[in-house]
């Protein structure tokens, strides 16, 4: 745990190291500890429209959910951003080719794009998170944007913004700013 004195830049930084830490055959259990939690879910179970992201190195591996949004005949979408600070959302399928963007993260090429609004559930990768469920991203503030919408509800419909993370990105506690969108809830391997 770490002290809610430090600075979210420092947050993130420590959490992201505890991340990078962990050893590879650990992070390949935890990933699918936590993929089967979601997929057992109610929110997965009911949902028809789900975005999910592509992992990159070292974040939680969310493949067996989208292979398993895929089976269930679920319409599964992944992040794609452009260098206005806007994200939306790509349908993925299994033929669908992906590259890296210039962060370094997996898009598709080409596919059916609809609103973040549409959707009924979101897997959302993150670096830092507390028991309130704030979470600290990589600082770009794209999930923060594209989901402001959430920012008035009274009452959470959709889409649900579930985060995924490994125990040791855990913080103690996460101030957070007027624009940051809370997560529905956290699965991690733990708990």
């Amino acid at each position: 745990m770490f002290s809610a004195n430090d600075s979210k830049k420092a947050l993130r930084e420590r959490a992201l190291n505890a991340r990078r830490s962990l050893q590879e055959e650990g992070r390949i259990a935890a990933s699918a500890r936590i993929c089967e939690k979601i997929i057992h879910s109610h929110e997965f179970m009911s949902a028809r429209m789900i975005a999910c992201y592509l992992p990159t190195d070292d974040e939680v591996d969310p493949t067996a959910i989208i292979e398993r949004a895929w089976r269930a005949n679920k319409r599964t979408f992944v992040p794609v951003t452009d260098t206005h600070g806007a994200m939306s959302f790509c349908e993925i399928s299994i033929d669908s080719v992906v590259t890296r963007n210039t962060y370094g993260i997996w898009e598709p090429r080409s596919g059916t794009f609809i609103s973040a609004r549409e959707l009924d559930l979101v897997i959302t990768p993150l670096a830092a998170f507390d028991v309130n469920n704030n979470r600290i991203g990589m600082g770009g503030g794209y999930y923060d944007r594209c989901f402001r919408f959430l920012g008035n509800r009274r009452k959470w419909l959709r889409p649900k913004l579930i985060g995924v993370a490994f125990m040791c990105q855990e913080v103690d506690n996460i101030a957070p700013n007027s624009w940051d969108i809370p997560l529905y809830r956290v699965v991690t391997d733990a708990r």
